[in-house]
């Protein structure tokens, strides 16, 4: 467990270094300030009142979970995997001693941190900038509802994340990975378009599980079975990606 920590806290550490974690979230502050300045515009007008203090994350939360966050989380998974191949870095981590699960379980935790704290600061900027132009429409439910969305988005987007590492122990190169995840990503989207029936298995529409949590009455059956979706999808990427990954020389 304490070689699992320490390698844990060196992959968060290198995460931390790069600046691609810098660029997400000033892209999502971005994001939040063009929405919140639409709003405003939209109110001032045409009279609309446009979104509330807590209704905007979730509008902020839809439109980054489908654009921004899944273009950084395979920025950030390549650069763990596919960037250390290309450099050679994989063989100094390995000379550690630490065994192959324990560094690859510790630079998917690092992924898994990546995305939760960008959910996190994208959450309490949407709702500092909500609350500063219409904070009253604010009740302590919804709050809670907001909070809950941003932290179950982690699963889908993990899903993805464990999927696109999975590819980074395919091919060699990180360029490669980038664009065949943009391809294959792009392809999931528009069958799920043309095969409506078959949308709810594909990994890209559980990318908005949370709207199932937004409902009046929770919808448990269609919620759990997502959730069993997207354990089977994650299960079967980690142990795929990991026999790669066991099996590859340095």
């Amino acid at each position: 467990m304490a070689a699992y920590k320490a390698a844990l806290i060196n992959e968060i550490e290198k995460l931390y270094k790069k600046k691609k974690a810098l660029v997400a979230l000033i892209i999502s502050l971005v994001v939040i300030v063009l929405g919140q300045l639409a709003v405003v515009g939209v109110r001032t007008g045409f009279g609309v009142r446009g979104t509330g203090s807590v209704e905007f994350p979730v509008l902020v939360l839809s439109v980054v979970v489908n654009t921004i966050l899944p273009l950084f989380t395979a920025l950030v998974a390549i650069d763990c995997f596919s960037g250390e191949f290309s450099h050679n870095l994989m063989r100094v981590t390995l000379t550690r001693p630490v065994s192959r699960l324990k560094i690859y379980t510790a630079k998917v935790t690092a992924i898994a941190v990546f995305i939760l704290a960008n959910l996190l600061i994208l959450m309490v900027f949407s709702m500092l900038a909500g609350f500063l132009f219409n904070a009253n429409s604010a009740t302590l439910t919804a709050v809670a509802r907001t909070v809950l969305v941003y932290v179950i988005s982690l699963f889908p987007l993990f899903t993805l994340a464990l999927g696109i590492v999975f590819l980074a122990n395919i091919l060699k190169s990180g360029t490669s990975v980038f664009f065949v995840a943009i391809i294959v990503f792009l392809a999931i989207k528009a069958f799920g378009i043309f095969f409506s029936e078959y949308s709810s298995l594909l990994v890209t529409t559980q990318l908005d599980w949370y709207n199932l949590w937004l409902a009046n009455s929770l919808p448990l059956a269609k919620i759990g079975r997502e959730f069993c979706l997207m354990l089977g999808y994650a299960l079967m990427f980690f142990a795929a990606g990991f026999y790669l990954f066991d099996k590859k020389e340095f």
